[in-house]
C-alpha cells in the first residue's frame, strides 16, 4: 500500500490517509487528538499528557522556529506522533537549538506530513477521536483495522511519565512549601510556584499521604497527566485521605482526581479540548478567561450534586465544567492550564488565590 518514505495513517474505521515520515519512523496504533493552537509545537511535543497520543495540528507549518532549549515542558518527551500538513526543516529562529525532527527522532515519536489534516481533523470532530495505525507496511485495511483492534489500550501513561524520586525547586526567598504529586507535570508548574516564593517538592505519583504528611507542607498541589484519571487510583485515595487537611490545588488531571476524591464521576469528551483559545466563564464573576486545554475527559455534572464540591467556571463552547472547589475543606481545581506556555495568560492569578488558601491556614 505505501511505498519507499511513505507513512500511511489507517484509521479504526478504515479511512486511509498517505503522507511522509518526519522524525522517527515507528509503526504505532495511537490515539488521534486534534490541537488548534497556532504555536506552541515544542510545549506540545513536550507535554506528558500526550503520552500515547497522535496529535494532528491543524495550523498547517510546523517546524518553522525550530527547538528552543529553554522551551521544553519535560526533559523527556513521551508524546506518541505528530501529524502536520507541512513540516519545515530549515527553521529561523536565533534561540532554535535543533530541529523538530532532530528531537523526534531521539525520542521516538513518530512524524507524519504531507496529508490533508483538514480533512482529518474534521474526520476527529465529527466522529470523535479514534484509534489509529501508522505505518510504511504493505498491508490491507482489514489488516490494519485488526492490529488496532487487538493492541491494548494502555492504562500506565501516569506511571510512565511520573518522576522516579523527589525533585526540589527552591525559591531566594521561601514562603510557603508545596508537595506537588506528579502525574506528568509540566515543567512551567512549578516554575510558577516558585516565581511565588513557594519550595516546590515533586513526589512520584504513588506517594503515600503518610509521606506527604512527614514532608510538612503548606499545601498540596495535583498535576497534570495523560490517560483516564480512574487509572490512578493511589493518587485518588491519597488525595481523598488528605482533603481538610490542608490547601489543595489541581490543575486538569488533577481537576478530575480531586473530583473523584469527593465522589464525583468522570466521562470521556467526543474530541476533547486541546488549544490555547477556550473561552471559559467565571460562575460567580461573569468574566470570561481564554484558556490554554489538553484533555479528553471532563467532570459529569450531575454527579457533583452529591458532593461538597462547587463549580467554579464553565467552558462557553460546550458547557462542560472548567472548575470546582470546596470551600471548606479549602480545595480549588481548574480543568485548564494556568501555567500555559506560551499563553495564554488569563489564568496566572489562580496560584495567586493557591497562595491565599495557604496564607489563611497559617
Amino acid at each position: 500500500m505505501f511505498r519507499g518514505s511513505e507513512a500511511g495513517i489507517i484509521t479504526e474505521e478504515g479511512e486511509v490517509f498517505t503522507g511522509r515520515f518526519f522524525g522517527a519512523q515507528t509503526e504505532k496504533v495511537l490515539e488521534l487528538v486534534f490541537n488548534t493552537s497556532m504555536v506552541g509545537y515544542q510545549e506540545i511535543l513536550s507535554d506528558p499528557s500526550y503520552t500515547d497520543q497522535a496529535v494532528v495540528m491543524t495550523y498547517p507549518l510546523i517546524g518553522n522556529y525550530g527547538m528552543a532549549d529553554d522551551d521544553y515542558e519535560t526533559r523527556r518527551p513521551s508524546l506518541g506522533a505528530m501529524i502536520v500538513h507541512e513540516y519545515n526543516d530549515e527553521p529561523s529562529n536565533f534561540r532554535s537549538a535543533r530541529t523538530l525532527a532532530d528531537v523526534m527522532k531521539e525520542y521516538d515519536i513518530t512524524g507524519v506530513c504531507g496529508i490533508d489534516t483538514r480533512r482529518l481533523n474534521r474526520m476527529i470532530r465529527d466522529k470523535g477521536s479514534m484509534r489509529a495505525l501508522i505505518t510504511d507496511r504493505d498491508i490491507s485495511v482489514a489488516e490494519a483495522q485488526e492490529i488496532i483492534k487487538n493492541t491494548s489500550v494502555p492504562t500506565d501513561a501516569v506511571s510512565r511519565v511520573s518522576c522516579r524520586e523527589i525533585r526540589e525547586f527552591v525559591p531566594a526567598r521561601k514562603r510557603f512549601h508545596v508537595v506537588a504529586i506528579d502525574c506528568g507535570m509540566k515543567e512551567n508548574i512549578p516554575r510558577s510556584l516558585v516565581e511565588r516564593e513557594c519550595r516546590v517538592s515533586i513526589v512520584p505519583w504513588n506517594t503515600s499521604a503518610e509521606k506527604i504528611r512527614s514532608m510538612r507542607p503548606d499545601g498540596l498541589f495535583i498535576s497534570n497527566g495523560p490517560g483516564d484519571p480512574r487509572d490512578v487510583t493511589p493518587v485518588i485515595e491519597t488525595v481523598r485521605s488528605m482533603l481538610g487537611e490542608l490547601p489543595v490545588f489541581g490543575i486538569c488531571l488533577g481537576h478530575q482526581i480531586i473530583s473523584l476524591a469527593y465522589g464525583a464521576k468522570i466521562y470521556k469528551l467526543k474530541f476533547g479540548h486541546r488549544g490555547g483559545n477556550h473561552p471559559v466563564q467565571d460562575v460567580k464573576t461573569g468574566k470570561i478567561e481564554i484558556t490554554s486545554q489538553n484533555h479528553s475527559y471532563a467532570v459529569d455534572p450531575e454527579s457533583i450534586k452529591d458532593t461538597p464540591l462547587t463549580v467554579t467556571r464553565i467552558n462557553i463552547l460546550d458547557n462542560t465544567i472548567e472548575g470546582v472547589e470546596c470551600v471548606r475543606d479549602r480545595v480549588m481545581s481548574v480543568q485548564y492550564h494556568p501555567e500555559s506556555a506560551p499563553g495564554p495568560r488569563d489564568s496566572g492569578f489562580l496560584f495567586d488565590e493557591f497562595i491565599k488558601l495557604m496564607r489563611s491556614d497559617t
